[in-house]
């Protein structure tokens, strides 16, 4: 990224400034060559006094903050900071408020003498110069955006082109597509309208898509938006999405609420190939919901992949082990062990497997010292 301060006069800057952001048309001045409210920027209104509090300044010739700008090439710019500071400028240069003046509340039109030292006031402006992926980076570390959109509405707003507007037709409407096939299996905290099932869907369908090590899943999806961008539409996203549903209700016949809290598109990437029983997933389904010793939430990743590891089964409490150490007199379990000691130095572990079903209880827990209880794992 280069950055190149400059300094730039009110005059220059509220040449042919116009709003028509009502329209849909957006905010420009600087002779038509500075895109003010570029659509990341687009929710953020300043307080009449802060508007005033500019204009204030540079009445008195104190110092603004600095302004950023990114340089788009041929002579093109757009705001990434200082867009409020820069529509009360131009708004006030353009006779639209009024502030105090010496006891008199004056618009631009009224400063009688005022007017040329007020358009001369040179304001301190960055320009960032750089690949158009690094303008989200540079909002996020100078701007309050974050705090107000959310990551994927800050995406679509640098990434636009006719890839994310074909996008948000599918995966941004309230009753949309999207929502329609997909709500039943997505967290319901999620919202189509925030662009999160539109993010959720770039998620699954870029890890298969990116393979590059050690990046950040943050990342991975700005990659994959850039990498779409100047694509004419969204199809094969479209269609990822609704293979990953249609497998869903492929396999898993049988509704429950718990079924919308997984990541579903990261299991079918793996396992969309494998061929499931339905009768006996039901069954599985039915028989660990009322197992009060596993998480209900790690039920549908065990099924698919057969690993415990999901189901968080039901640890021994602090009281079960200390009674199994009073009726171990202290003992590793294994006869052929001497070792001895306090709470801290055994591991405990069910008799009979929770696989084999065994009960997370005081009569089917047994303590065995560190080496032993390896040994029992790996067997």
């Amino acid at each position: 990224m280069k950055i190149t301060p400059q300094q730039i006069s009110i005059g220059q800057l509220t040449q042919d400034y116009i709003d028509k952001s009502n329209e849909e048309g957006g905010v420009t001045a600087y002779g038509g060559k500075l895109d003010i409210r570029p659509p990341y920027q687009r929710n953020f209104v300043y307080s009449d006094e802060k508007r005033n509090a500019v204009i204030d300044s540079i009445k008195n010739e104190f110092p603004l903050n600095t302004i950023y700008w990114a340089d788009n090439g041929k002579g093109r710019y757009e705001v990434i900071d200082g867009q409020q500071r820069i529509i009360s400028i131009c708004e006030y240069v353009h006779n639209n408020f009024s502030v105090n003046w010496n006891g008199q509340q004056l618009e631009f039109h009224n400063l009688k003498g005022q007017q040329k030292k007020f358009l001369d006031y040179k304001l301190d402006v960055y320009l960032c110069k750089g690949p158009e992926h690094e303008k989200i980076k540079w909002f996020r570390i100078i701007n309050i955006a974050p705090e107000v959109m959310k990551p994927q509405e800050l995406r679509n707003a640098v990434y636009r082109g006719k890839w994310v507007s074909d996008a948000k037709i599918f995966f941004s409407k309230r009753n949309g597509p999207a929502y329609s096939i997909g709500h039943k299996y997505v967290n319901s905290s999620k919202s189509a309208e925030r662009q999160e099932y539109l993010e959720l869907a770039i998620k699954w369908d870029s890890i298969n898509k990116i393979k590059k090590k050690g990046i950040s899943e943050s990342d991975r999806i700005d990659l994959y938006m850039q990498q779409h961008q100047n694509n004419n539409s969204a199809k094969d996203l479209k269609k990822y999405f609704e293979n990953v549903i249609d497998w869903i209700e492929l396999n898993f016949k049988k509704y429950n609420k718990k079924i919308s809290q997984i990541d579903w598109g990261i299991y079918y990437n793996k396992f969309k190939k494998k061929k499931f029983n339905v009768d006996e997933i039901e069954k599985e389904v039915s028989k660990l919901l009322l197992d009060d010793d596993v998480s209900d939430s790690g039920i549908y990743p065990y099924i698919i992949t057969g690993e415990e590891k999901h189901l968080n089964i039901r640890a021994f409490t602090p009281s079960m082990k200390l009674k199994v150490h009073e009726k171990q007199k202290g003992k590793c379990k294994n006869s052929k062990c001497n070792v001895k000691g306090d709470l801290e130095n055994f591991e405990f572990d069910h008799i009979v497997p929770w696989s084999k079903n065994g009960r997370t209880e005081i009569d089917n827990c047994q303590m065995l010292c560190i080496k032993h209880h390896k040994e029992l794992k790996n067997r």
